[in-house]
């Protein structure tokens, strides 16, 4: 006998979207302060031993992070992250076949406040990855020093998240059966500190070490662009040579990541808060560039990737912007 059940009550999926959205905040916010809090405290407790047997874990399996991670697929399907996908909502489009024979380097871009795309594209099933690029294992390169916080680094590299140096990212393009995707936020935690609606700015025009790295592996370089992502938060007004601006690159360059005063809605208002909107992010994953492999590139060579990769994300941007509402004046800015 088949057993069917009620759809969920419009207001309730909107209660779900919303909780869904505002655990994967807390979870890059407050989650890594908590783990390493909760891991220093239990030290103090009766449960010292817990933390006791996880730093020796720790100590045995420090090089899997470099080592492609420990991708947990039961987290990278939980229903949450299809909550988080419907909230926005969050869609992946593919124009053109990936083979599952080579490994591929994504750039992608912009980075938004959060990379709300990219982490739910990359690090979750809930758009369909792995149903639009068969036999593609997607990496999503993030800040090393999150893979030193206990219990936190087991959690991101559930989701396929791998540390952001040479490392890694050579480990992930190597793979000899191919088959391996990584995906790079090329304007990285600075690019953040531009991010706002309407804004198509990249921090791209001297960022060639992707292109090098791809050169020296050769890897198919892939642009991305993900329509949407400035939208959904709001930022304090920060412009270049600002007090604020100032002191943010200086934190930047202490602490390793950016720190935008961002804001948008509330959780039960709409005013202000630090729940993002409801607008669509639409990432759209351009066809690959072919490039040549050689282990010392020149300088010329590397120029000559970049600016072939400029044109064809440029070229990506202007086909796709008329479908996600960019108006026609607009186009993408390199600095």
């Amino acid at each position: 006998m088949k057993v069917e059940f009620a759809p969920l009550s419009v207001p309730r999926q909107r209660r779900l979207q919303t909780a869904s959205v505002v655990q994967w905040i807390f979870s890059f916010l407050c989650l890594a302060q908590c783990c390493t809090v909760a891991f220093i405290a239990l030290f103090f407790t009766r449960f010292w031993l817990v933390s006791a047997l996880y730093a020796a874990w720790w100590l045995i399996d420090r090089e899997t992070p470099s080592k492609g991670g420990r991708r947990i697929h039961i987290l990278r399907n939980c229903v949450v992250w299809r909550y988080m996908r419907d909230y926005f909502p969050i869609t992946l489009v593919k124009t053109a076949e990936l083979d599952p024979r080579q490994n591929y380097l994504v750039g992608f871009h912009p980075h938004g406040v959060l990379a709300a795309g990219a982490f739910l594209n990359f690090c979750t099933e809930a758009s369909g990855f792995s149903t639009l690029f068969p036999g593609i294992t997607p990496h999503l390169m993030m800040l090393s020093l999150w893979f030193r916080i206990p219990f936190f680094r087991d959690y991101v590299m559930s989701g396929g998240l791998v540390p952001s140096d040479k490392e890694s990212a050579s480990y992930v393009l190597q793979k000899p059966e191919g088959g391996n995707l990584l995906a790079i936020i090329v304007g990285g935690a600075q690019e953040a500190l531009d991010a706002r609606p309407g804004s198509y700015t990249l921090l791209l025009k001297n960022r060639k070490g992707f292109v090098r790295l791809a050169i020296q592996n050769g890897t198919p370089l892939v642009p991305a662009f993900s329509f949407g992502e400035n939208d959904v938060f709001d930022q304090v007004r920060n412009p270049k040579g600002s007090w604020l601006r100032w002191i943010q690159h200086r934190l930047q360059h202490i602490m390793g990541i950016s720190l935008p005063l961002f804001h948008a809605r509330g959780i039960f208002q709409y005013s202000f808060g630090l729940i993002p909107y409801r607008r669509p992010i639409c990432t759209v994953v351009g066809k690959p560039i072919p490039v040549q492999k050689k282990h010392k590139p020149s300088e010329e060579e590397v120029d000559q990737v970049h600016q072939k990769y400029l044109n064809e994300l440029s070229q990506l941007f202007e086909k796709h912007k008329a479908k996600y509402n960019v108006p026609e004046d607009s186009h993408l800015e390199f600095i």
